[in-house]
């Protein structure tokens, strides 16, 4: 399972549920979604599996 987080930009953040926060997404304050997260991409998974986290930027979806 993973828990998904928002920061006041609107950045994503998941994490393996029971982690804390990475050092690396220090920047701001993340808030944790109250929504029950079912599934996520492979993509996504693989990047937690590997990492522990994965984070995408808002402005980085923006620009596809």
């Amino acid at each position: 399972m993973v828990e998904v987080y928002f920061n006041v930009r609107r950045d994503l953040l998941v994490v393996k549920k029971g982690l804390p926060v990475p050092a690396v997404s220090a920047q701001g304050k993340w808030r944790k979604s109250k929504k029950r997260v079912v599934r996520v991409s492979e993509e996504i998974r693989q990047a937690v599996q590997s990492h522990g986290y994965y984070m995408r930027k808002l402005s980085d979806l923006k620009k596809n």
